[in-house]
C-alpha cells in the first residue's frame, strides 16, 4: 500500500508542478487552488508513504516521477524538445527508480 501511496504522491507533484505553470504567480484563482490542494496531497501521501518505506528512497521515487511527468508533459503538451540527450537523462531517472524500487525491501 505504501508504494501505491507513493506513486500517487509523485502523480500529484506533477500536477502541482504543472498547475504552477498556469497559476501566473498565483495570480489566477482557480489554478492555484487547485495547484495548492495538489501540492497539500502529494506531501500528505508522501507522508503516510514514509511510515514503512526508507526516507531517501521514498523521497527520490517521489521526486523522480514528478520529474518525469513533468517532463513529459512539456513535451507532449507544451512543446518542449525532445532532443536525444534530453530522452536519455529521462531514461537514466526511470532507471534509477526502479533500481530503488526493486533494492527495497519495504
Amino acid at each position: 500500500m505504501s508504494w501505491i501511496l507513493l506513486a500517487i504522491a509523485g502523480l500529484l507533484e506533477v500536477g502541482w508542478a504543472v498547475g504552477l505553470k498556469y497559476t501566473e504567480g498565483f495570480t489566477r484563482p482557480l489554478p492555484s487552488i487547485l495547484t495548492v490542494i495538489s501540492m497539500l496531497a502529494s506531501i500528505a501521501l508522501l507522508g503516510l508513504a514514509l511510515r514503512h518505506l526508507p526516507l531517501g528512497t521514498a523521497y527520490a521515487i517521489w521526486t523522480g516521477i514528478g520529474t518525469i511527468g513533468t517532463v513529459i508533459f512539456g513535451i507532449l503538451v507544451l512543446k518542449e524538445p525532445a532532443e536525444p540527450l534530453r530522452l536519455l537523462c529521462i531514461a537514466l531517472i526511470v532507471f534509477g527508480i526502479a533500481g530503488l524500487k526493486l533494492t527495497t525491501k519495504a
